[in-house]
């Protein structure tokens, strides 16, 4: 049996148990049809332009370094600005801060990402130690998830991958946010079932990826519990491919994640 059609007979049997649906055949075959569906559909690719590394804010201001984690959407697939990405929107937050004494206004951010399209949790060993290379970053943000749901992994196997990534920056000093496994019921680029299915897995994954990031020292935002109802009702939140996020799409992420990741920039003290 291969690698697809495990995973399609599994997705059967976890369907039919989630709807209540019978005939675990027919809906093998029907799944089977919807995977390859979504497989073949034209998506989003990556830009060079989306990697270059952005300085926001005065020039001779404290820095705050930034490094985002993870997958597609860490990177910023989806968009064509740097400034639309997640992390791009989010340095705009920080830098634009006037929530008084306590705040970060007055920061420049130093933005830069180690992500990379198409990650799953494994992934994130090689991209830790690639941000741990030279000068350490402040605070670190990590989306990874989606890829694990797509594939049915366990969310056990995803959760210990992402706290052993959370360990290692914790130990480093660097501050670590944590946005969990989006809410993949929110994709038009799947057909139901197959949507309902992956949006019922995306959240269990979220669950296991939010207990052990928490307990690994990880500020963690429910992006699928925050989020997913906004995804779900405006299908401007999302690109034409209907799986990436859209600049709105990320906006919405961005606000979601700003006040963990603002109380983990709170307190960061360097001289120039």
């Amino acid at each position: 049996m291969t690698s697809l059609t495990r995973r399609v007979a599994r997705a059967a049997a976890l369907t039919a148990a989630v709807t209540g649906l019978g005939g675990v055949a027919a809906l093998a075959a029907l799944l089977a049809g919807e995977v390859v569906a979504a497989r073949t559909r034209r998506y989003a690719t990556p830009s060079l332009g989306l990697a270059v590394r952005a300085s926001l804010g005065e020039p001779t201001a404290p820095p705050l370094r930034l490094t985002l984690l993870g997958d597609a959407s860490a990177l910023g697939v989806g968009v064509e600005s740097p400034r639309d990405t997640l992390g791009g929107q989010l340095a705009s937050l920080l830098v634009l801060d006037d929530s008084g004494p306590g705040g970060v206004r007055g920061r420049r951010v130093e933005l830069s990402s180690v992500a990379v399209a198409g990650s799953r949790s494994s992934d994130l060993a090689t991209q830790v130690s690639r941000a741990l290379i030279g000068t350490r970053p402040d605070v670190a943000v990590i989306l990874i998830g989606a890829g694990d749901a797509t594939d049915l992994r366990r969310p056990s196997e995803v959760a210990v991958e992402l706290s052993t990534a959370v360990r290692r920056l914790r130990h480093a000093e660097v501050s670590v946010v944590v946005g969990t496994c989006p809410d993949l019921g929110a994709c038009r680029a799947f057909a139901p079932p197959l949507r309902q299915l992956l949006g019922w897995h995306s959240r269990r994954i979220a669950r296991a990826q939010a207990l052990a990031a928490e307990a690994a020292g990880a500020q963690v935002v429910d992006l699928g519990a925050e989020t997913g109802p906004v995804f779900r009702a405006d299908s401007g939140t999302l690109c034409f491919d209907g799986f990436h996020p859209s600049a709105d799409g990320y906006r919405v992420w961005a606000h979601a994640l700003y006040p963990a990741v603002r109380a983990a920039a709170v307190g960061v003290d360097h001289e120039l």
